[in-house]
């Protein structure tokens, strides 16, 4: 197993409580230009708006329009595009636009996601966390790849999760054809993805002054991602009582929007990360491997934490890039 030796805490002087406008503080973004999937919600909408207000000209690609611009609002240096990352044409068409428009692309922040839904499938036959979690990020950074070049020192950042836990990457049979659809594994497979994907970035790209990170935001409340999940999931975990409501002592250790968006700016954003790269980050910082010293409880949301060594390993890495360019039907050459 290789793994990325820079995977370990530096000790960034943020934390669990950190927000993402205390993050960003003293840094300006004049001039600079990003992307943000899903930048119109929860912890997007929070990215947006902070990166925004730090000076940054924002492309929020969107499957929501009328969403998208009701959230929006009142933010004057955020554009709205149409996107859907399950549709490969829409992404295609989506990239084309940006590339033709000569722009650079500074950040590319993939935040957009899907969680606990039942089974479905893409157009292409491809389970839809897959689809959306991972080989929609994979085909728009590649598409973009022109405009993260030419940004000289662009950033690409995979929002993950810590349910990359729940299950490493299967090769055999990534659209559960041959075997049982659980919904958590098909999450956690899509985030590995997103892991092992921002490793291999990183790697392939680094010469060309481009560097990736993956993260987990944290255990955030308020969002809507969980909204298809079945509160039965829920009770299980011991988070909610047996009527579905979040017990208050749970909910009181969860992170805010703010807080669940400081880790997303400062991999976005830290000057500490200007050499390093291909690293899953959290709580503003580099996470420590879990090599089975970490205890986790789900009613704990402090014990969340830690990256497995399947979802940041490099060779696995570039064998699921070799499977992401043949699932997509496009060759993601780095040069």
């Amino acid at each position: 197993m290789k793994l990325n030796n820079l995977q370990q805490p530096i000790n960034s002087g943020f934390n669990a409580q950190s927000t993402a406008q205390e993050v960003i503080n003293g840094i300006d973004l004049s001039g600079k230009i990003a992307i943000i999937t899903g930048g119109y919600a929860g912890i997007g909408l929070e990215t947006t708006k902070v990166l925004a207000a730090a000076g940054a000209t924002i492309i929020v690609p969107a499957r929501d329009l009328e969403k998208a611009k009701k959230n929006l609002q009142g933010i004057e240096n955020a554009e709205i595009e149409k996107l859907d990352l399950i549709d490969p044409e829409s992404i295609d068409s989506f990239a084309e636009k940006f590339i033709s428009s000569g722009r650079k692309l500074d950040l590319l922040i993939n935040n957009a996601g899907i969680m606990w839904v039942p089974l479905r499938r893409d157009s292409r036959g491809i389970e839809s966390q897959l689809a959306t979690n991972y080989l929609g990020q994979f085909q728009l950074t590649a598409k973009l790849w022109e405009a993260l070049k030419k940004a000289d020192a662009a950033r690409v950042i995979n929002v993950s999760s810590y349910g990359h836990q729940m299950s490493p990457f299967d090769f055999e049979d990534p659209n559960f054809e041959n075997r049982e659809y659980h919904t958590l594994t098909g999450y956690g497979q899509s985030k590995t993805a997103s892991n092992l994907f921002a490793a291999a970035l990183d790697e392939k790209a680094k010469k060309f002054n481009v560097r990736a990170y993956s993260l987990h935001p944290g255990s955030v409340y308020g969002t809507d991602l969980g909204r298809e999940e079945p509160i039965d999931l829920y009770i299980q975990m011991g988070t909610h009582d047996k009527n579905g409501k979040i017990k208050p002592e749970v909910e009181a250790k969860l992170k805010t929007i703010p807080q669940g968006a400081a880790t997303t700016i400062w991999c976005a954003t830290s000057p500490l990360l200007e050499n390093i790269g291909g690293v899953y980050c959290e709580n503003c910082d580099i996470a420590e491997v879990d090599n089975g010293q970490i205890e986790h409880r789900y009613d704990e949301p402090s014990t969340i934490r830690g990256v497995q060594p399947y979802s940041i390993d490099l060779d696995n890495a570039e064998r699921l890039w070799k499977m992401s360019e043949e699932m997509i039907g496009y060759k993601f050459e780095v040069m």
